[in-house]
């Protein structure tokens, strides 16, 4: 079995508190990397980077440091970076995982539960924003210490396929397929890679609240049992959902060198899944 290697290699994991983003950190940093877990969750990420830096990192000297971040100011993006190139010297990855998903409807006939302008401003800032301005901000770094980095960009199988209720959230995604495709093009020639994951239904993570739960069974006419039964149903060949461990090491693949000729392109881990 081959064996990632990242030791000696620093990177952020935006959004790295919980969820996706807490399961790439700790595999990351299981591989040798020291990781920045850049988040608004204080409290959920020092306790994230506690329990890492309580492991022995297989015996290499890699470290886990949060920083609190808001991905949807440019300003706080910027600090965060500033702070990482001042104390690791360089950044050799980003991990683009920062994000949030509210179920809406384009329209309600109640009027109660439709897209609004507020809402939609947020899911942008934070999920299509927030990731363009952390690689632009990251990817200066790369160049001017000519590290060949890597971008990563989490992305969703919602983003080709569209989703009931969430059609927001999948257009935030769809815009991270095209930032992988456009900046893999841009990029490449300094030696900086691009690429990106599409994780299917998974186990339950931090999106994945009641009152996401409420809001999509309310945007699909069906009740919240009738939901959860749903994920049961959906035509997948693998026969189950993904776990947040198959989606961390994909990333940590992508960002090794194993991966070394692939850029431009993104992962779908859906176990196969279709609407058919």
């Amino acid at each position: 079995m081959v064996k990632i290697e990242l030791a000696g290699k620093t990177g952020i994991i935006t959004g790295g508190a919980s969820g996706i983003g807490r399961a790439v950190s700790f595999k990351l940093f299981e591989t040798g990397a020291s990781v920045v877990i850049a988040d608004v969750n204080e409290q959920e990420g020092l306790a994230a980077c506690e329990e890492l830096n309580k492991r022995n990192c297989r015996g290499k000297c890699c470290r886990a440091e949060f920083i609190k971040t808001d991905v949807s100011l440019k300003t706080s993006i910027e600090g965060m970076v500033k702070k990482v190139t001042e104390k690791y010297g360089k950044i050799d990855f980003l991990v683009n995982n920062a994000g949030i998903l509210i179920p809406r409807l384009l329209v309600d006939p109640s009027g109660k539960e439709e897209i609004s302008e507020s809402i939609f401003d947020r899911m942008i800032a934070i999920n299509q924003k927030g990731a363009l301005f952390c690689a632009q901000a990251v990817a200066r770094e790369m160049l001017k210490a000519r590290t060949r980095g890597v971008i990563v960009n989490v992305s969703s199988e919602s983003g080709l396929e569209g989703s009931e209720g969430q059609s927001v959230y999948a257009s935030t995604k769809a815009a991270l397929y095209s930032f992988t495709r456009s900046w893999a093009k841009e990029l490449g020639k300094y030696g900086i890679r691009v690429a990106g994951v599409a994780p299917g239904i998974l186990e339950v993570t931090a999106l994945r609240t009641q009152e996401y739960e409420r809001a999509l069974a309310y945007a699909r006419g069906i009740t919240v049992d009738k939901l959860r039964e749903s994920y049961e149903k959906v035509s997948i060949p693998m026969g189950r959902v993904g776990t947040l461990e198959e989606v961390a090491d994909t990333v940590a693949f992508l960002i090794s060198d194993l991966a070394s000729y692939i850029t431009g392109t993104v992962i779908n881990i859906s176990g196969g899944k279709s609407r058919g």
